[in-house]
């Protein structure tokens, strides 16, 4: 029996029993470490300290391409067909903000609902709040915590900016842009070097009028870059992924992209390379607090003032704020 002094008071698990609990991917400790690292808690170093140990695990791809091309259904029929061949998945979509709560605006249960009972996949949903590049800043963290937690399989979904979603190549072991017929923008966005990050070209909508020129285009495009011997030859692969369609051929795709990185040692380039922007993340939030911290003072007010008169130029300002 609860005594009456301790009834109705529950003390909130450790970091260490999170953990422990996400490592057998309960849901609720998972979302609870993922929700620590999206506040920027206090905890959140006690957190990547006690993860550390289990991650590097997982295959994570990325799945990027403009608005309106389907990557949400695409992630969604990949997750059915990972969860298949019986190997777990979690999902992370980074959303567009709301420019008042900074909260995600499109929910994960609306676009994952037929997942949502299958205890073998998470799904998060994480506001971009402004950021470019169509990643959310806690993405690495985040990424971590899944990767850590034992899911076989991360996708990584961003936030549908158009050319701006490079970003996404630097956390992924695998990237993959969807392209779709109609969208306006396929050809554009190659030539303006979204398709240099690609390690699966999809083309989604497949069943669609243009979808043909779009693949022609694409491998015409392809066959203008020599690759090296040895290199990995980007496939076109075509989807209709609301149906099903070509999503088993995408996922062996992807697979055998991951198998090639094992293969040749580029994925110990990639993890490092991962590893290099969650620290560097790190150092630019101290830089960016400090530099907060100086603005709040006077001192920011007297630079001002001296660099308006002419006294001096605005470089030299900012290194009496912040010395290199």
């Amino acid at each position: 029996m609860t005594s009456s002094g301790s009834r109705g008071h529950r003390s909130h698990p450790s970091v260490a029993e999170l953990v422990s609990s996400a490592r057998e991917l309960r849901t609720a400790a998972v979302a609870r470490l993922v929700s620590l690292v999206e506040g920027n808690s206090p905890q959140l170093r006690a957190v990547a300290a006690a993860l550390a140990p289990y991650a590097g695990r997982a295959q994570v791809v990325g799945v990027t391409g403009s608005p309106g091309v389907g990557k949400s259904t695409t992630i969604s029929a990949l997750t059915r067909a990972i969860r298949q061949q019986d190997r777990t998945v979690g999902v992370l979509s980074v959303d567009p903000s709301s420019p008042y709560t900074s909260g995600a605006l499109l929910g994960d249960r609306i676009r994952m609902l037929e997942h949502s009972t299958d205890k073998g996949v998470f799904v998060r949903s994480l506001a971009s709040r402004g950021r470019l590049g169509g990643l959310s800043a806690a993405v690495p963290q985040a990424l971590r915590v899944l990767d850590a937690s034992g899911f076989d399989v991360v996708l990584v979904e961003t936030v549908g900016a158009g050319q701006a979603e490079l970003e996404i190549a630097s956390l992924a072991d695998s990237t993959l842009v969807v392209l779709a017929p109609g969208a306006g923008d396929d050809v554009q966005a190659a030539k303006a070097g979204i398709l240099e990050i690609a390690d699966v070209l999809v083309v989604n909508k497949s069943d669609r009028e243009g979808s043909a020129s779009v693949v022609r285009d694409l491998r015409r495009m392809q066959s203008y870059r020599a690759a090296p011997d040895g290199s990995w030859a980007t496939p076109v692969v075509q989807t209709v992924a609301a149906h099903g369609g070509g999503i088993d051929e995408l996922l062996a795709a992807a697979d055998g992209h991951f198998a090639w990185l094992r293969s040749s040692g580029g994925l110990a380039g990639r993890r490092r390379r991962r590893a290099a922007v969650e620290v560097e993340a790190i150092v630019i939030d101290r830089i960016l607090a400090q530099l907060a911290t100086q603005a709040k003072s006077t001192a920011l007010d007297e630079m001002a003032e001296i660099v308006a008169c002419g006294e001096i130029d605005p470089y030299s300002a900012a290194d009496r704020l912040f010395p290199l």
